[in-house]
């Protein structure tokens, strides 16, 4: 007989976006239970309350969060809470044995004077944030495997970096030409009720947003300097687009060697990528689009070289709920655990 024991989680925050595709997708993981969502303003409510649909797999209430009580139910904790929040709860959970994957933006730096420059927030947990690492797994899965606290990344980081990072390793362009177009879908501002999000604003409609100062841009320089072993700055400019969910970053950088051309970048992205079950290099001539990666786990990534200018274009399409939040928590949580890294993960996304 195998080991029949689930292991117990829960989720903190549980009422968001991020919280409810985390439930969805952890109702039918093998190998754990959720034992525990937590919240402070709907506290006191069934999750059927805030989401009816799911009123027939999930009998859990929302509760309130308390560090003992979590610590004493749960093994793996999930935050899925507002930035500034996290860095509160997660040493108190830590000193206790959990390990912990927070969704916000606490743990993804390494310098928490950065943080506290593009956040606002004063930090007083620096030998915790140390021990964070940093969930994208296509490029630190051993030290994810390691570590009980796992900063995940952001959506648009998420894009951006799986586009830019095999260019980045292998010296393949000057970084500092990187400029990265990228647009997502409105769910990616959350569900709290915000007027540049209503219907009668974000429909049929498109634009730019944060220019220069998008929150994102910190945590995007930070992995390509680490890449690129140097300081690297780059121009990132955000989106919204009308649709619910979805990320489509486009990056132009210019390359070292004009001689490069469109299939020779294919195989280098297909080598680099070859022990990454999620990520899926399009053929030749093949671009993606956000609805292939919508609902699933996967990012897919298209390449072109422009010789009239000496540039490549790389486009990466992703669901920011699911490769850009959850699904990537998760599949750093089966790396955590020794899991399958693709257990409990959609592989196929919603078509058409």
């Amino acid at each position: 007989m195998g080991n029949l024991r689930r292991v117990p989680v829960g989720i903190v925050g549980a009422s968001g976006y991020g919280g409810v595709q985390l439930v969805r997708l952890l109702m039918d993981h093998p190998e754990i239970e959720v034992v525990y969502l937590g919240g402070e303003s709907s506290a006191g409510k069934t999750f059927a309350d805030l989401y009816p649909h799911l009123g027939n797999i999930v009998n859990l209430k929302i509760e309130a969060v308390d560090s003992e009580l979590i610590a004493s139910r749960c093994e793996i904790v999930f935050l899925s809470l507002p930035n500034g929040l996290a860095c509160d709860i997660a040493p108190k959970l830590i000193e206790k044995g959990c390990k912990v994957l927070d969704l916000s933006a606490d743990y993804r730096f390494s310098d928490l004077k950065t943080y506290t420059t593009w956040y606002g927030t004063e930090r007083k947990d620096q030998s915790v944030a140390e021990t964070a690492v940093y969930g994208l797994p296509e490029l630190y899965r051993d030290r994810i495997a390691e570590s009980n606290l796992i900063g995940c990344p952001g959506c648009y980081p998420t894009a951006s970096l799986l586009a830019l990072s095999p260019l980045l390793k292998q010296g393949l362009i000057i970084p500092e030409t990187a400029i990265i177009d990228a647009k997502s879908g409105t769910s990616g501002g959350g569900r709290q009720g915000k007027i540049n999000l209503l219907l009668a604003e974000a429909d049929n409609s498109l634009g730019a947003y944060n220019v220069a100062r998008h929150r994102h841009t910190p945590e995007i320089e930070q992995i390509c300097s680490d890449l690129a072993g140097h300081e690297v700055k780059v121009q990132f400019t955000p989106h919204l687009i009308p649709m619910v969910r979805g990320i489509l970053a486009t990056v132009y950088a210019t390359l070292r060697d004009p001689g490069l051309v469109r299939d020779d970048l294919i195989t280098i992205y297909t080598a680099f990528y070859r022990n990454s079950p999620w990520v899926k290099i399009c053929n030749s001539g093949t671009y993606p689009q956000t609805k292939w990666a919508c609902g699933s786990n996967s990012c897919y990534i298209g390449i072109e070289v422009d010789p009239r200018t000496g540039r490549v274009i790389v486009m990466s399409a992703i669901d920011n709920l699911i490769k850009g939040q959850a699904g990537q928590a998760i599949q750093c949580m089966n790396i955590m655990m020794g899991w399958d890294e693709s257990l409990g993960l959609p592989k196929v996304g919603f078509y058409p």
